[in-house]
């Protein structure tokens, strides 16, 4: 890691930083993976990605967090995202922990305790009362990171997205 890259959490295996243009071809790993985009309907485009990247850093400016790129402390490559965001859900904004890795990375706990030192942060750091994630109801390996991070599904709302209804589960945790 270097001086520029601000570490925002550790954990036994992972660092959380925020993201960087240095990171677009990794994020290309994980969002033009047609399998890895299943939950949403498809790989994203160059431009899609792009988009993507800024989004984050406007994050950052705007809030002081974002979703964070995951990096495997063994080799020191950006394996994944997993971070804070505010999301839409039904007529109001939620505190939402978001994780999206890359495929290869897949069914190793790595989503897990990455969602878990977010629950911490948004607990500890931000003062939240709580915090969701939300899942599209076909999403079941996503819904179990959330049932590992204590938290319980306690709403349903339907989507619209890429010409698509997609029914999502919002799962919560509370302080």
């Amino acid at each position: 890691m270097s001086e520029m890259e601000k570490v925002i959490l550790e954990t036994e295996r992972l660092y959380l930083r925020e993201m960087n243009e240095s990171d677009f071809d990794s994020l290309c790993r994980i969002l033009q993976d047609e399998d890895a985009m299943y939950a949403y309907e498809g790989a994203f485009s160059d431009a899609e990605v792009r988009e993507w990247l800024d989004r984050q850093l406007a994050r950052y400016q705007k809030w002081n967090f974002g979703l964070w790129a995951v990096i495997l402390k063994e080799t020191d490559e950006m394996i994944g995202q997993c971070g804070l965001t505010m999301q839409p859900w039904r007529d109001e904004e939620v505190l939402e922990i978001g994780y999206l890795f890359e495929r290869l990375f897949w069914h190793k706990g790595y989503a897990s305790e990455a969602a878990n030192a977010c629950k911490k942060y948004a607990f500890d750091i931000l003062k939240a009362d709580e915090v969701c994630s939300i899942i599209r109801d076909t999403n079941i390996a996503s819904q179990n990171v959330a049932i590992r991070n204590g938290m319980v599904m306690t709403d349903t709302w339907t989507k619209h997205y890429r010409g698509v209804d997609m029914p999502h589960y919002r799962y919560v945790v509370y302080r």
